[in-house]
């Protein structure tokens, strides 16, 4: 396990690698800030200054070991914009985004996982096609458009739920949330379930096929001929087998969720990262988006990490390879 372990953590740097450098070109590639930072009615010696209070004047490889040398300081550097160090602005941001991501998945799991369990159980029930049914429309539907058609039936019409903002907050360990107070929760319902649509149609197919799969396996069998009850023949042996393939979708799809969480936050007006990147795309922020790029990378990177790992707690098979 320590050698797997050893492995992984070098193919992350490697990756992280390979992909701060493609980031830092692709971002250095798009248009210039000097151009969105100052009047256009400056002189040439003011923008030449500027220029070079930047760095914008050295050659590409100069900026990009300049950087990688702060960023090993911890130094991502400071907003264009906002005048602030990057990493503070972007951490100021992150727990709206990650408190609406983890209420998407919750939403997500806790719908998904049995109705497509039980799509897997029944599959000819006409309830089961209904779910899948179901499953189609949230991989179908764009989410600008059913943002948009959350917040013209329940903020519009029927004012039940506000239609956009993060509303009030408490602090939990110097830590702003708003799912800690009742106001806060109506303010996450609408993005949090049209956040929700992709993968909750995404976990119900993944949950009934493994079902299915696992119903007609020979431990279920087996269950069966001993006599016990369906409800923990599907709870101990189908749920259990069916559990890594759903741990891997969830952990991918939560760091996508959080990562790229844009148009949700841009819809529902949702001061996360998501909306933070927006704007520093509109204004050629660059420090903001190449931080924000190469730590939705590292992000990816733990969570595969993570998830591997967890592999060998939930299926003994593979620690056996790994350790063989």
């Amino acid at each position: 396990m320590l050698g797997f372990f050893i492995q992984r953590v070098f193919q992350a740097v490697i990756v992280v690698v390979v992909m701060s450098i493609l980031v830092f070109l692709g971002v250095y590639a798009i248009g210039n800030p000097i151009d969105v930072m100052i009047d256009p009615a400056a002189t040439q010696q003011i923008r030449d200054t500027l220029i070079r209070q930047y760095g914008f004047d050295r050659p590409l490889w100069e900026q990009y070991f300049v950087f990688v040398g702060n960023v090993l300081q911890g130094d991502f550097g400071q907003s264009f914009v906002y005048r602030v160090p990057v990493l503070d602005l972007i951490f100021s941001r992150l727990p709206a985004t990650f408190e609406l991501a983890l209420g998407a998945m919750l939403i997500a799991s806790v719908i998904g996982i049995p109705l497509g369990i039980w799509a897997g159980y029944r599959p000819r029930a006409f309830s089961s096609k209904a779910i899948m049914a179901l499953s189609i429309l949230g991989f179908s539907l764009p989410t600008f458009w059913v943002g948009l058609l959350l917040v013209m039936t329940f903020a519009v019409q029927l004012h039940w739920l506000p239609s956009g903002g993060r509303g009030p907050t408490s602090d939990i360990l110097g830590i702003p949330l708003s799912f800690v107070t009742p106001a806060g929760w109506s303010y996450i319902i609408l993005p949090a379930f049209n956040l929700a649509l992709f993968n909750l149609g995404l976990l119900i197919r993944l949950a009934r096929a493994g079902t299915l799969e696992a119903m007609s396996s020979d431990y279920v069998r087996f269950a069966r001929a001993q006599g016990l009850k369906e409800s923990k023949v599907v709870g101990l042996h189908v749920l259990k087998n069916i559990a890594i393939p759903i741990v891997t979708v969830f952990g991918l799809e939560f760091g996508s969720t959080l990562a790229f969480a844009v148009v949700t936050e841009t819809i529902f007006n949702w001061p996360g990262v998501g909306k933070l990147i927006i704007d520093s795309i509109m204004v050629l922020d660059r420090p903001v988006m190449v931080a924000y790029l190469i730590l939705v990378v590292l992000l990816f990177v733990i969570i595969n990490l993570v998830v591997d790992l967890l592999y060998g707690v939930l299926d003994p098979r593979i620690r056996a390879r790994r350790a063989a």
